[in-house]
């Protein structure tokens, strides 16, 4: 038998106006074979009641200078600032916010997906499956099941998984094995596979991939397990592989002279989180893992290029424009795959093209875009010890701590000042919003050779501070100085990132397992919603027909929330 419904209509910047409906045909559950589409037994295809077309995400969708009724991408557009245009929701109204629905996808890990929305059609991931929801209801369209790859060491091994990316009528995923999947939009059919990373299998990936132009920018994970790192693009209609940037420099290339031997090829430097974009300088911007062994330097001398960096290149090419370094030879496991947020604003009163980012190891930093050049930092962790300050050209000024088998005491602990969790940036206040961890860590190290099939740390940390303290910061760019800071409750184990509106709305998940919504102007919490779970995961708004949704990953299910 059948069963229909109808989705609803939304109207995007360029997204044009349609009504879908869905069927959902019931198959039997047993035979579903591996990277087959199937419902746990359902199976649909999403379409226009008219005979039009589908689903077809242009340029100028992508385009979107603030994310609207569709939120199109990872960060809902380009820059990365996670800002919403959407203005139903207000202070004044958002203690009348409620759960809407509730989805429970087949999950292995905590989510940290952050969904993709267009035309009223969510689309989530959780590990190697993908999905389709009716974005209203939460009601399955099409699921795309595709088992969890074995034998995967660290990060991949927990098979997690940041969302998709849309272009056209298709959508891509990375898989926990570093496999670009190519799938219908409308029916969640595969239509093409691509594996990426190969000659280690300590390989994988976790990241959202990134469309620019027509192609899929993908990077990959496992830099702690000892791989080259590495960003890639595809062609988004055929997947063939037009180039590949390599972050760690083999022979004969600038910086190789960090990596004696063959350590190159498991220097780390990964690439597992979404980049960003600017259109009129045609750059990508894209950041880099710390360097393998993560805290045994003395086998890769030097500053260990291009580790715990942000690459600027040409997406056409792949050529590198330039590279900022914020942590050179890097000995704490100091990523630097913070969101690098695309900023115009005016830096001591005059008009700049910006860069701005909070980095794990305990600065935020302004760059000029257009060149790299370094123009303003701070620091933003009170206990901060591992470097003195940072120079005239951006350069840490190190504190001498060295990690041996006894053990130094570093802060921020290894798992940084801040993380991957997303930032934003309202454009219209000039204010930067991030999420901060206080703590410490004693970090030792001990030579250790590399091993396939294991990670690749060189011993690890012991006597991590318990009591560390959770921040969300609003930074602004006017003033150069922190307009407020707003303590977390709860047991600061929480990892979700922040999204902003244009009604000075700043939503994101606490310590405490609550989806909250708070004041822009002061940091004082307005509204919260006890999920039950740790949010892993960054929120997004969406849209349809003239009503404002939040949509959170939280734990192992995903929340939408509406007004009345």
């Amino acid at each position: 038998m059948t069963r229909c419904h109808s989705i609803g209509k939304v109207t995007g910047s360029n997204v044009r106006r349609w009504m879908l409906s869905a069927c959902l045909l019931l198959l039997p559950c047993a035979g579903v074979r591996h990277g087959q589409t199937s419902n746990v037994g359902t199976h649909a295809a999403i379409r226009h009641n008219d005979s039009n077309g589908f689903i077809n995400v242009q340029q100028s969708d992508l385009l979107q200078k603030q994310a609207a009724e569709n939120w199109v991408s990872y960060n809902g557009e380009y820059s990365g600032s996670r800002h919403s245009s959407l203005t139903q929701i207000t202070p004044g109204n958002v203690g009348q916010l409620a759960a809407q629905w509730v989805f429970h996808p087949r999950t292995v890990s905590p989510l940290e997906v952050t969904p993709v929305v267009v035309a009223g059609v969510m689309f989530i991931t959780s590990a190697n499956d993908a999905y389709a929801l009716d974005a209203k209801t939460g009601k399955v369209l099409w699921h795309h099941i595709r088992a969890i790859s074995e034998g995967l060491v660290d990060d991949p091994g927990q098979h997690r998984n940041r969302g998709i990316a849309i272009f056209g009528t298709r959508i891509y995923m990375e898989t926990d094995n570093a496999h670009l999947l190519c799938l219908d939009a409308r029916s969640g059919h595969l239509i093409w596979e691509v594996p990426y990373a190969t000659g280690n299998r300590n390989y994988g990936a976790t990241s959202a991939p990134l469309i620019v132009k027509d192609k899929v920018i993908v990077g990959v994970s496992g830099g702690d397990a000892g791989v080259r790192g590495f960003l890639a693009a595809f062609d988004a209609e055929t997947g063939e592989e037009k180039w590949r940037f390599w972050t760690i420099p083999g022979p004969g290339e600038k910086g190789n002279e960090s990596w004696p031997g063959d350590s190159y090829l498991h220097g780390g430097g990964t690439t597992w989180m979404p980049g960003t974009y600017d259109p009129e300088l045609n750059t990508l911007y894209w950041g880099t893992g710390n360097p393998a062994p993560d805290y045994d330097g003395s086998v890769r001398p030097g500053d260990d290029l291009y580790t715990s960096c942000l690459l600027a290149l040409d997406p056409d090419t792949g050529a590198l424009k330039w590279y900022f370094q914020f942590g050179p030879h890097d000995l704490y496991d100091y990523d630097a795959v913070q969101t690098p947020v695309i900023v115009d604003a005016k830096l001591k009163g005059q008009a700049r093209k910006l860069i701005v980012t909070a980095n794990r190891n305990g600065f935020l930093y302004i760059l000029d875009r257009k060149n790299g050049k370094f123009l303003f930092a701070k620091a933003f962790m009170s206990t901060q010890n591992w470097a003195k300050g940072i120079d005239e050209n951006g350069r840490p000024i190190p504190a001498g701590l060295i990690p041996d088998e006894k053990g130094i005491r570093v802060c921020p602990a290894n798992g940084g000042a801040t993380n991957w969790y997303s930032p934003t940036y309202d454009s219209a206040t000039h204010v930067f919003y991030f999420r901060s961890f206080e703590a410490c860590a004693t970090i030792q190290s001990r030579p250790k050779p590399f091993e396939e099939g294991y990670a690749y740390y060189a011993t690890g940390l012991r006597n991590a501070d318990e009591n560390g303290k959770a921040y969300i910061n609003a930074f602004n760019l006017d003033t150069l100085d922190f307009s407020w800071r707003e303590p977390q409750i709860g047991r600061s184990k929480g990892w979700g990132g922040l999204m902003s509106t244009a009604t000075g709305l700043i939503a994101y998940g606490d310590d405490a397992q609550n989806f909250v919504l708070l004041d822009a102007r002061s940091g004082k919490p307005l509204w919260h919603f006890h999920v039950g779970q740790l949010i892993h995961a960054s929120p997004m708004a969406y849209a349809i027909s003239g009503k404002q949704y939040f949509a959170v990953a939280a734990g192992s299910d995903v929340f939408s929330f509406a007004l009345p």
